[in-house]
């Protein structure tokens, strides 16, 4: 229970630091392919990365499972409140990471802008189980880019993830909350 009400902290303020959110990861429950099979709605944990608050402010909506061999990882919203998916760009992200203030809501239309070039219907991603930080537990690995994306349980419906990109020491933490 301890760890639920840690998690509950976290998400009503919905920062902390990296410390804490590996804590509270490694103490979550490891979850199956199938469990992450569908759509989910997620949002960023700010803990002093250099990517908090940019999903959000490029209008990020979460991510879709079809499959294992089928991953939708970056489901943005339009400017109607349509969903649509992107393919992940290995030059666009570097670029995006230069930007000086990502949580710039000025920036929000340059960054749709940037999505809606990238729009795609094809997979980006797919998901395995993999060890990471000790436990064996749904992964979504990129195609093209250099990123997993771990999975813990926090209940029936949210899981708590850790991006691992390869070009940046520090993790970055996300909450999923599956679609009904």
């Amino acid at each position: 229970m301890e760890t639920l009400e840690n998690y509950q902290l976290i998400l009503e303020a919905g920062k902390t630091t990296t410390e804490t959110a590996l804590q509270l990861f490694d103490t979550l429950e490891a979850v199956s392919l199938d469990f992450m099979i569908g759509r989910w709605q997620g949002s960023g944990i700010d803990t002093n990365h250099p990517m908090d608050g940019l999903l959000e402010t490029s209008n990020w909506y979460g991510k879709e499972f079809i499959d294992p061999e089928n991953v939708h990882p970056l489901l943005f919203l339009d400017s109607q409140g349509n969903i649509f998916k992107v393919a992940p760009n290995p030059t666009a992200m570097n670029w995006v990471l230069k930007l000086p203030i990502l949580k710039n809501d000025s920036l929000k239309p340059l960054l749709m802008l940037t999505n809606s070039f990238l729009k795609t219907e094809k997979s980006q991603a797919r998901l395995r189980m993999m060890e990471y930080r000790g436990k064996v537990s749904a992964t979504m690995v990129y195609d093209y880019l250099p990123i997993n994306d771990s999975f813990r349980k926090v209940d029936e419906n949210t899981v708590f993830g850790i991006m691992d990109f390869k070009n940046l020491p520090q993790p970055f933490f996300f909450v999923l909350r599956r679609c009904s």
